[in-house]
């Protein structure tokens, strides 16, 4: 049994969810989601609430429970108020800016690297600070993923892309005699 696909979801103010043939819509202030779920697993909406229940008792129903449930509650808490991903981007020389859909990056390789911007999310970039915004939880923390993996922060000096609250470990490096 899932304690997470348990719980009962509430629905605030200003947000309305349907589900039609397992496409769940999720729509609020800041926009709209949508999620279409495998049919062991039923979505139902009661007034101001979202309950699951599964169809079987096995191992994958009872995972996709829980994650569905946890599905449903990033998609209502994204509508009402968008997810932010803060990377800090470290290093001499190392520089990032937006320009319209792209973001051109400087990470000490001999070529610039530009990423195309997914629709959805809004990106500022100030003196070594990226902050990614979107109402899409999975969007927004898989770009931040891969921006972070181009340079990922090195133990000596810890250049790299590191998450704002992420704490790197560092190494002493030689010694002199």
């Amino acid at each position: 049994m899932s304690r997470i696909g348990r719980q009962i979801i509430a629905i605030p103010e200003k947000v309305t969810v349907t589900i039609n043939d397992g496409l769940l819509v999720v729509k609020g202030p800041k926009g709209e989601l949508q999620r279409e779920f495998k049919p062991v697993v039923t979505v139902n909406v009661n007034g101001s609430e979202v309950t699951l229940t599964p169809h079987r008792d096995d191992i994958e129903t009872n995972a996709l429970w829980g994650t569905y449930s946890s599905h449903v509650q990033n998609m209502i808490k994204g509508v009402v108020e968008p997810y932010v991903v803060k990377l800090i981007l470290e290093g001499i020389g190392f520089k990032a800016e937006v320009a319209g859909t792209m973001l051109n990056l400087a990470l000490g390789f001999s070529h610039p690297v530009k990423v195309a911007i997914p629709a959805g999310i809004t990106m500022t970039s100030e003196k070594g600070a990226i902050t990614i915004t979107g109402i899409d939880k999975e969007l927004v923390t898989q770009f931040a993923a891969t921006l972070r993996s181009m340079k990922k922060p090195e133990p000596y000096k810890g250049k790299g892309f590191r998450y704002e609250k992420e704490v790197i470990r560092r190494k002493q490096g030689k010694k002199t005699a």
